[in-house]
């Protein structure tokens, strides 16, 4: 049986990808394993998938000075020999790495191995573990058409994210029944990633009876966010997090608003969601949000509103404009080659495989 091993830790968006290629890899009869870190989230999510898991020790590799910093470097060489041992016991043909500092050991140690690795770059740089892993895959995915020049042309394919197909089957007759919405009013989606977002929070709150006349809402204002004097509203539902309500809720919305993660925009872009892109600042993140939701507004994908930018009246101005701009939007975002990556990546997958198996 045809065997790869997958890779990725440190945020949801690491992993979440991964899962699409695991359904369609099943579907086609592979046996698979996954290595992690002990304590990252990969963990749950993978074990809730019911795959076999793996963990080894990893380094954080900060950009920042650390003391920390000093006993990394041997971590992450124990994490190569742990995951040199379990690549040999596993035998993969092939190793797929979603990136996140985990991932550096088990490319390594891949790489010692003789085992054709293929990684994949979420964002429109490359984060640091995927620059650093570069030199040592066969192939790497990459989500935007502009992060080809950041990486070797000999290495480099653009193929899009792979997209999680429970992503496309929502229904937006359970989503409007589940915040007990109608029909006669557009709805709005606000999401400001899996902790939320208090500067967006407080924005939606400040102008939620003007945003009402116009839309019913759906906010997914994070953890420990909710505010109990808004739950009677009639027309604005509050969630935490939601996960298995997703698809529904996503299904029935008309507008979006979030943060710049590359899974959560292209899920909207597979989805042809008009989306008002509210990026991280460069003070709270590496840029790479405020990259992300660039190129999708030069492709006509996104409206942009900077943080820095980010008042009552503004967010309403911008939802005027996108509003106006939503139909055009996604016919733009329908003629996008990039939409799913899915069956691209699963392809590539079984070229690369270690050759007579």
């Amino acid at each position: 049986m045809t065997k790869i091993v997958f890779t990725g830790g440190g945020t949801a968006g690491h992993v979440t990808p991964n899962l699409a290629l695991m359904t369609r890899l099943r579907e086609r009869g592979w046996e698979m394993a996954y290595i992690g870190s002990r304590d990252g989230i990969e963990r749950e999510i993978i074990d809730h998938e019911g795959i076999p898991f793996h963990h080894i020790a990893s380094g954080k590799l900060r950009r920042y000075f650390d003391l920390k910093n000093l006993k990394d470097p041997f971590r992450v060489l124990q994490g190569v020999g742990q995951a040199y041992g379990l690549l040999r016991r596993l035998r993969p043909h092939i190793v797929f790495s979603k990136g996140g500092f985990v991932s550096v050991p088990v490319i390594v140690a891949s790489r010692m191995l003789g085992i054709p690795v293929i990684s994949h770059e979420s964002d429109l740089t490359p984060g640091l573990a995927n620059r650093i892993s570069m030199p040592f895959v066969s192939r790497i995915c990459v989500t935007f058409p502009e992060t080809l020049t950041h990486v070797s042309s000999a290495k480099g394919e653009c193929t899009g994210l792979p997209i999680r197909q429970q992503m496309l089957q929502g229904k937006a007759s359970r989503g409007i029944s589940l915040c007990d919405f109608h029909t006669q009013k557009p709805i709005l989606f606000i999401m400001g990633g899996s902790l939320g977002a208090q500067r967006i929070n407080q924005a939606i709150r400040s102008s939620l009876d003007s945003l009402l006349q116009r839309y019913q809402i759906i906010h997914i204002c994070g953890k420990g966010h909710v505010d109990e004097s808004l739950s009677g509203v009639r027309g604005y539902r509050q969630f935490e997090y939601v996960k298995d309500e997703l698809p529904e809720l996503l299904a029935c919305a008309d507008l979006v608003v979030s943060r710049a993660g590359s899974t959560s925009i292209f899920e909207f872009l597979a989805l042809q969601k008009p989306m008002l892109l509210i990026p991280l600042s460069r003070q709270a993140s590496r840029g790479d949000q405020i990259l992300n939701a660039e190129s999708f507004a030069r492709q006509g994908y996104a409206h942009v509103l900077q943080e820095e930018e980010l008042t009552p009246e503004a967010l309403e101005q911008e939802l005027s404009a996108l509003q106006a701009d939503a139909d055009a939007m996604k016919l733009r975002m329908a003629a996008n080659p990039y939409g799913n990556g899915t069956d691209s990546i699963v392809s590539l997958i079984e070229r690369f495989k270690l050759p007579g198996t």
